[in-house]
């Protein structure tokens, strides 16, 4: 149904419009309040840059975030990643992770990033804490921020925001009625647009979701997604029919498709349920991450790349420039 509504294919969003206005109003004055300096940004010592979105859930910013840092790192700059840590509960913040660290305490998102770069990751409410708790425990050159656009008490040198190229900014209005955090127009203040999939436009860059071999949560080992044909799908992810269509884009016959909550926290038991005749259990990356302590052997996980053009190579030179 949300979705339906945030689409504009629903004129229900005519009921939530005034706690749209509201939300707009609250998000355009606390901008307000930082632009006239009625409220100040923490600068850190080290250059920042944020990849964000404008929208809720399900834009590919993770992957980028893990590009970002991956392409930094090969250039032979010390990336530290800072994050909110949506969906984890910790005793304590700033958390710093390690390997003893779970996806109930910092979140998905973070253990994914930590484990695919091997980058130092910190998690906090407050992200200029995170970002103080990286620094003390070893030099950076700079930090990335995942998601943070509209965390303005964390100043910022350059903000990258990543858009669902294909569902775009949906009927345009705000939380609740539509699906935007900002207006369209805050675009025209960033450094960079990234369309994630369909067609990007004059000034945007253009990515796409490359996914890899599928992986056996419990064995480590790989083969062709396609092999594993029919299987059952499942995604806890803030757009879940884009990893199905990626999956029966790559020959798998996808029997059922179970789309969870964004950042949803699972059992063994109400997995093992969705296959009763051991049939191949398919997920992403960032539920897999989750689920690896009680994982049975016919639970495998489909890995994806973002992958960029040549035409990002200028935003890369950008960074590694204030980082001289």
């Amino acid at each position: 149904m949300i979705e339906r509504i945030w689409s504009g294919r629903s004129a229900l969003y005519l009921l939530l419009l005034p706690f749209s206005l509201l939300y707009g109003l609250i998000v355009t004055l606390i901008r307000l309040s930082y632009r006239l300096g009625l409220r100040h940004a923490w600068r850190a010592p080290v250059p920042v840059v944020v990849v964000g979105n404008l929208t809720a859930g399900g834009n590919g910013k993770t992957p980028v975030v893990i590009w970002l840092v991956e392409q930094l790192q090969q250039r032979g700059l010390r990336v530290g990643v800072v994050s909110r840590g949506y969906g984890g509960k910790a005793d304590r913040y700033p958390l710093l992770l390690n390997a003893a660290i779970s996806t109930l305490e910092a979140g998905d998102e973070p253990v994914l990033i930590a484990q695919r770069t091997g980058a130092p990751v910190a998690v906090a409410p407050v992200r200029r804490d995170a970002v103080k708790a990286l620094l003390a425990a070893g030099p950076l050159d700079l930090i990335v921020t995942d998601d943070g656009l509209q965390h303005y008490a964390l100043a910022r040198d350059i903000e990258i925001v990543v858009v669902d190229g294909e569902r775009r900014f949906g009927n345009g209005w705000w939380l609740p009625a539509g699906p935007m955090r900002e207006r369209a127009g805050r675009l025209q203040q960033v450094d960079a647009i990234i369309i994630n999939g369909g067609e990007a436009g004059k000034g945007e860059l253009a990515m796409a979701l490359q996914p890899g071999e599928a992986i056996n949560l419990r064995t480590g080992a790989s083969c062709p997604a396609s092999d594993l044909s029919p299987a059952i799908a499942m995604a806890g992810i803030g757009h879940p029919p884009r990893f199905f269509s990626t999956l029966r884009q790559h020959g798998v016959e996808v029997v059922q498709a179970v789309p969870f909550a964004d950042h949803q926290a699972y059992s063994e038991a109400s997995l093992a349920a969705l296959t009763p005749g051991n049939e191949p259990l398919i997920m992403t990356e960032k539920d897999a991450v989750k689920c690896r302590a009680f994982a049975h052997d016919n639970w495998w996980y489909l890995p994806v790349e973002a992958r960029l053009s040549a035409a990002a190579e200028p935003l890369l030179q950008k960074i590694i420039a204030l980082c001289r």
